[in-house]
């Protein structure tokens, strides 16, 4: 049995869709014309077009993702430590169990993400839509976001990355685990090295 968390694959779209709107909204922003808004504060009806644009993006799943990261390495790199050292038993028995404290970290840790991230959305990501972006293209971006088509491609798409990844490791898996089970091997054997005392 192998020990996955759920927030590794539940966050695998999350994350594609999160790099995407970031690269599509530089992209844009490096075709609008900047907007000259020295230090005037952007119309009401702007405000709304930001705000509403935020809540279509969330950039927040951004600074989430940052959180959830080295949990999921801390998970990996104990998988390696214990390759070949302990029973396949033990092995996912140790995982299981390492796994509910890294359920506790994601708890705890990604509320307090999530709501710096909302926080500092005020003084990065707003100035930067109220600088770049006109209210025609604002308009246009949300047009993007609520795209029906754009949904259709997002809910089809962890659909599309689990059927890759499953026809990629069958295809790879005679040629890849040999390599993967040898360097396993020396870095275990160089591991036991350096902490066997002399």
């Amino acid at each position: 049995m192998t020990v996955a968390p759920s927030f590794i694959t539940a966050r695998a779209h999350t994350v594609w869709r999160a790099w995407a709107m970031a690269s599509a909204l530089c992209m844009l922003a490096g075709t609008a014309l900047a907007q000259s808004q020295g230090g005037d504060k952007p119309s009401e009806a702007k405000a709304r077009l930001v705000e509403r644009v935020l809540t279509l993006w969330h950039p927040e799943e951004l600074a989430i993702v940052m959180v959830q990261r080295p949990a999921a390495d801390a998970l990996q790199q104990a998988r390696i430590a214990l390759q070949g050292r302990v029973s396949a038993e033990k092995r996912d028995a140790t995982l299981k169990d390492m796994a509910s404290d890294v359920q506790k970290y994601l708890d705890e840790a990604t509320p307090v993400a999530r709501e710096n991230a909302k926080r500092a959305m005020a003084t990065t990501v707003v100035p930067m839509l109220n600088q770049h972006f006109s209210e025609d293209e604002l308009k246009q971006l949300i047009t993007l976001l609520e795209s029906p088509l754009k949904k259709k491609f997002e809910q089809l798409l962890p659909q599309m990355e689990r059927a890759l990844g499953e026809k990629v490791a069958q295809d790879s898996r005679a040629a890849i685990d040999p390599k993967l089970q040898a360097m396993t091997h020396a870095v275990g054997l160089k591991l036991r090295g350096a902490t066997v005392a002399p």
